[in-house]
């Protein structure tokens, strides 16, 4: 048995921190987009039911919908944004680091 020691893994660059963001921030414009529609259809078609326990669920059901589609644009668009922070920082020189 050898006792090599197992090579990391190579470092990431600025340009895959850059695709990352821009497919995030794509995705986020998507959400976005679908986030509107998802709200101009409950507000075309609102849900309207005789019984109160169904109107209850319904309404529960758009909250839950309009809720998710905007969970992910805001998920989408803050990751988009934080990897285009580290973009940013990866192409600012190193700081040297002093002895501790």
């Amino acid at each position: 048995m050898t006792d090599e020691q197992p090579t990391p893994p190579p470092r990431k660059g600025p340009l895959s921190f850059l695709s990352g963001a821009l497919t995030s921030g794509l995705l986020a414009w998507l959400s976005l987009g679908v986030s509107q529609r998802v709200v101009g259809w409950y507000v075309t078609h609102p849900p309207h039911f005789d019984s109160a326990f169904a109107q209850s669920i319904a309404t529960a059901m758009k909250t839950l919908m309009v809720g998710m589609c905007f969970l992910a644009t805001f998920t989408f668009a803050f990751i988009g944004l934080g990897l285009f922070l580290v973009f940013i920082r990866s192409l600012l020189p190193a700081k040297a680091q002093s002895p501790s």
